[in-house]
């Protein structure tokens, strides 16, 4: 067994956020204002500055069991000691364990990665942005405002995935899924399918649009 694929287990301190899953590679403003959060920022500051995201249902109240290793990459004390930070999603986490509840929880975790592919992503990537495309421009022509996406999204298959699913809005318990994931292809496929249908519904939307205006 070589140490890369050894199961890296590490205490990690934990911020559970209402609807909030974090991706690697994913960038995730925070504004930090409950005292218990704010003992914990600076203790991190303190070490390596990383923490963990977990997401919480607001309907059951329940904590997922897993996240995203947030990195602190800027901060910014206000004059009430809330603090303003820039932090930049990492590996994916699994919790084992909570070690501690108070002041702030702290979990046993074990690292996740994505199993090698067993299939050339690039086609279904090349397909994931096209819908991605589509979905953007008739969403444009139904709001009739100027909407784009970036210059350069990310050319790595599993990015992209990160990337597509960090985007999605108002669909928690989904992106949760595919935080889930441990497979690039499945995470892929997934996306391919809510950006289809998600293509179909606006097209259909423009349809009716075309219509009515041209009546």
């Amino acid at each position: 067994m070589t140490s890369s694929s050894k199961i890296a287990v590490r205490e990690l301190p934990l911020f559970p956020l209402p609807e909030v899953v974090l991706f690697p590679t994913r960038p995730l403003p925070l504004h930090v204002f409950e005292f218990r959060y704010r003992i914990m920022m600076n203790t991190i500051l303190e070490s390596d500055r990383r923490f963990g995201v977990l997401m919480v249902d607001p309907v059951e109240g329940t904590i997922a069991n897993v996240g995203c290793c947030a990195e602190i990459i800027h901060y910014q004390r206000m004059p009430d000691d809330r603090m303003k930070m820039l932090t930049l999603g990492q590996q994916r986490f699994r919790v084992l364990e909570y070690v501690r509840e108070k002041p702030y929880r702290v979990g046993l975790v074990e690292w996740l990665e994505d199993l090698p592919p067993s299939k050339d992503l690039r086609p279904l990537a090349t397909e994931v942005e096209q819908l991605l495309r589509d979905v953007v421009r008739l969403s444009a022509k139904l709001t009739e405002q100027n909407m784009e996406l970036p210059e350069e999204l990310p050319a790595l298959p599993t990015e992209l995935s990160y990337w597509v699913a960090s985007n999605l809005y108002g669909v928690a318990s989904e992106q949760q899924a595919l935080l889930e994931t441990q497979d690039t292809v499945l995470r892929l496929e997934r996306e391919a399918e809510i950006l289809t249908t998600t293509r179909n519904h606006l097209a259909a939307r423009a349809v009716l649009k075309d219509t009515f205006n041209n009546s």
